[in-house]
């Protein structure tokens, strides 16, 4: 094994596409205790509780104020069964954000009425929004988290923060001052732009601190979306078990939304289930966490990694510790892809099913081919022949026109945006 990780860290150093492989699949007896069963279906019922004020928020497009995506078929190779989780289209905020970021501001919200004796059939009134404009949600963001918390914190009168690492495109930056948060830009990798948020938050009179790196809520709001998808694999007539497995693809940053989303899936479906985590050879953080081996995460800087991708949304040089003891010895398998197979897979989903994807999201399709190859050398892994393969898209809708054109040409090198 140190062999094999050795190995690992030098192709990583090199560039290349490498993967983790666990010797088998991990069951929910692997899940941590960082958050609980109970914990998730609080989440779930949070939702249903908001959905008619959410409807009422955002009425313009005749939504019904749940957060839910569609489970979209996708073209794939002969023999194979793919899907795609359509959390690029999310209403709201256009990514997966909506389920964890959104899940966190509505806690923040629900606290704030409970302390002020309102109900929650109030918050949509002048004397709710008075109060709520109290108070500031602050946040670090490389733009999707910020965006969400961004838009839905001033939907309820709150007033937000968005503290923008380096990494984090113009244009993210642009909408959120549109919508009248408050951005603070730092010229410095994720990890910093966090402790520096926190920093900022730290002591502020009536401020809330969303943590990515340490939020129980977005985990728990991330973990909400795998009873979505049981029912709608149900529906579609798709069986999950030893037999015929799932294999879900998950883009990973810092790790909150694959986390989530894993201790969901986990809990659902046990082993019959394989979570791969995908990330760009530049920014493997979960990666070089497990194959370490450590009691902390270490930094990718330390494997000669420089954390500079085209996937900004993935550009995190460190994981979560609070994810790692929640869901890391579920984690059955960790993909890095490049920013080139990235923008391949943008261009294929854009041309094959008119999917519009960040290069975040398209990193899931990238690791499909070198997951395979790695599942197929191990000997206790079931195999795939009968494998569904799902592929959760998460942003990509509300990239401008002009941006979007860029992604998908093919002069695409260097260019920032």
């Amino acid at each position: 094994m140190a062999d094999r990780n050795e190995t690992i860290f030098a192709t990583l150093r090199d560039g290349r596409t490498s993967s983790w492989i666990r010797p088998h699949v991990s069951g929910a007896d692997r899940l941590g205790q960082v958050i609980s069963g109970t914990d998730v279906d609080a989440a779930i019922a949070r939702f249903e509780r908001f959905a008619p004020i959410l409807r009422e928020l955002f009425a313009d497009g005749g939504w019904d104020g749940r957060v839910a995506s569609e489970l979209i078929a996708f073209a794939a190779p002969e023999s194979e069964s793919w899907w795609v989780k359509g959390d690029h289209a999310l209403p709201m905020t256009g990514s997966i954000k909506a389920r964890g970021g959104v899940h966190e501001l509505l806690c923040i919200v629900e606290t704030i009425a409970l302390t002020k004796g309102l109900a929650l059939d109030m918050l949509l009134t002048p004397e709710a929004r008075a109060i709520l404009g109290g108070h500031r949600v602050v946040v670090a963001s490389t733009g999707n988290l910020g965006y969400s918390i961004g838009v839905v914190g001033r939907a309820f009168g709150l007033k937000t923060e968005i503290h923008m690492s380096a990494d984090a495109k113009m244009w993210k930056k642009d909408r959120l001052r549109d919508i009248g948060a408050d951005v603070v830009e730092h010229a410095c990798d994720y990890s910093e732009t966090i402790a520096r948020a926190r920093a900022a938050a730290a002591g502020r009179h009536d401020t809330t601190f969303v943590d990515d790196e340490g939020s129980r809520h977005l985990l728990t709001g991330y973990a909400a979306a795998a009873d979505e998808l049981a029912c709608q694999l149900e529906a579609r007539g798709i069986r999950v078990n030893a037999e015929t497995p799932l294999v879900v693809y998950l883009p990973c940053g810092v790790g909150g939304a694959p986390g989530g989303i894993t201790y969901g899936l986990k809990r659902r479906f046990g082993a019959s289930v394989a979570t791969v985590f995908v990330e760009p050879v530049a920014s493997p953080c979960v990666m070089v966490a497990l194959a370490s081996g450590g009691v902390l995460p270490p930094s990718v800087y330390q494997y000669g990694c420089d954390n500079d991708t085209i996937a900004d949304g993935l550009a995190v040089p460190r994981a979560s510790s609070l994810v790692l003891d929640a869901v890391g010895e579920a984690i059955d398998a960790v993909v890095a892809v490049t920013d080139s197979a990235m923008l391949d897979w943008v261009r294929k989903a854009w041309h094959q099913s008119a999917l519009r994807l960040e290069p975040s999201a398209a990193a899931a399709f990238a690791a499909h081919a070198p997951f395979c190859l790695a599942a197929a050398s191990e000997p206790e892994w079931p195999r795939l022949d009968k494998a569904t393969h799902l592929f959760w898209a998460t942003g990509g809708s509300k990239v401008p026109e002009p941006e979007f054109a860029a992604l998908l040409s093919p002069d695409l090198a260097d260019a920032q945006i």
